[in-house]
């Protein structure tokens, strides 16, 4: 195949335009800007309008990283999205785009395995289900789960590699456990003196930054890293601050290049074409996705086991609101929570667009709850989700969802400051 049917591929991206008068939001952290609790629930918070441009992600920039791997060895950490559009169309399944993988092996790349991240490597798994090692049916490449015991290439793993591919759609939160496979491979190659390309995506939930920082008695594969729950970085940005920042472990220094995203800014709505997970179906639940996912460490299901994934909440345990649903088992969720039971809730999804961290979910349903010392799960996990003990405890105090933001402040101004000199994108 020759070289230049690659070149100059044109990625058309459905960006969704919603007007209002926001500022850019490098300039602002808009952790001032509130969501009232209402009856209803709605946070009505807008995007500016944006110039509607065509974006191409790292993977179509092709004639940038193709000269690099040709006569190397190479390795892929890959899912259901790293894909090339508009290019070598599949026929059989009718997409208008070819996975990463199945393009560089046409190519005669010398591609040796896959690394394959949570939800495994066509993106099947539920959320925390261990990914097991195998082969891929379709190239019949050796398959290497990094989700499970092993969530660090080893040093047999990378033995017969040149160069590793990282190319996985974020949603840019912090427990979006990607970007912890992202360390661990970017360290895993810095110790063993490989190369990383980050073939970069945009951020679906790049157009603010707001949470508490993540404190470091906290860390846990759900949170690596002192930032904030929403960082506002793409994948490329994020593996340059990783190594910016020296959070590899010994200070070691991944051989790290980035392709980027071309016509980009990160005040683009962006809705992705391939769902990122199995429990975020659609553009709504990739953007309630930060504030929702609080519930995974309460007695309230965020909607697993139904088709409103991350944009429904309820539980049998509040009181009676006037939507309810019953989750049952479905691709994602094989055991959802609260299983067959009728859960008491809201329904989310025709909520505008967020550009906020919402707490008053999670304030108002512990104030509904039936039985207070229950709601947060006793196993910690919500602490780790939100990288600090002192959330639930102002949320068990009663505070206001004002009153918590406005101890945010110091730490997402610092934040801001430290992550400047990594951007890529306006």
């Amino acid at each position: 195949m020759r070289f230049n049917v690659f070149k100059n591929t044109v990625l058309l991206f459905v960006l969704v335009l919603i007007s209002c008068g926001m500022k850019k939001q490098d300039s602002s952290l808009n952790t001032n800007e509130k969501t009232p609790v209402t009856t209803t629930l709605k946070a009505e918070v807008q995007n500016p309008i944006q110039e509607v441009k065509s974006l191409i992600v790292g993977a179509n920039q092709t004639e940038a990283y193709l000269p690099l791997l040709k006569g190397q060895r190479v390795g892929i950490v890959a899912n259901q999205t790293s894909v090339l559009f508009n290019v070598l169309t599949d026929n059989a399944s009718g997409n208008n785009y070819t996975h990463l993988v199945d393009s560089l092996v046409r190519l005669n790349i010398d591609v040796k395995k896959v690394f394959a991240p949570e939800h495994g490597f066509r993106g099947k798994a539920d959320a925390g289900e261990v990914v097991k090692d195998g082969f891929d049916t379709k190239t019949g490449l050796p398959i290497v789960s990094l989700y499970g015991s092993n969530k660090k290439p080893s040093v047999a793993q990378l033995k017969d590699l040149d160069i590793v591919i990282f190319d996985i759609q974020d949603v840019g939160a912090r427990f979006y456990t990607y970007i912890s496979s992202l360390h661990y491979v970017m360290e895993a190659c810095a110790e063993q003196n490989k190369t990383l390309i980050v073939l970069d995506r945009p951020n679906p939930n790049g157009h603010y930054i707001d949470g508490p920082i993540l404190e470091e008695a906290h860390t846990s594969f759900v949170g690596m890293h002192p930032i904030p729950v929403v960082h506002g970085l793409t994948i490329g940005e994020y593996a340059q601050m990783i190594n910016g920042e020296n959070w590899l472990k010994n200070n070691v220094q991944c051989a790290l290049k980035v392709i980027t995203v071309k016509n980009y800014t990160r005040q683009m709505a962006y809705d992705l074409p391939i769902k990122p997970s199995p429990n975020l179906p659609n553009a709504q639940a990739i953007n309630l996705y930060p504030s929702l996912c609080f519930f995974e460490g309460t007695n309230v299901s965020a909607g697993r086991g139904t088709d409103l994934q991350f944009q429904i909440y309820g539980s049998p345990f509040l009181s009676k609101t006037d939507y309810t649903f019953k989750p049952k088992p479905n691709e994602g969720a094989k055991y959802p929570k609260h299983e067959n039971k009728v859960c008491n809730g809201y329904n989310l999804s025709d909520v505008k667009h967020q550009s906020t961290l919402n707490l008053s979910y999670l304030i108002t349903a512990y104030k509904n709850t039936t039985n207070p010392s229950t709601f947060f799960v006793s196993n910690g996990f919500f602490t780790k989700l939100a990288g600090t003990k002192k959330l639930q405890q102002q949320i068990e105090a009663g505070w206001s969802e004002d009153k918590i933001k406005a101890t945010w402040t110091s730490g997402l101004n610092d934040f801001m400051v430290k992550r400047k000199p990594y951007l890529l994108y306006k």
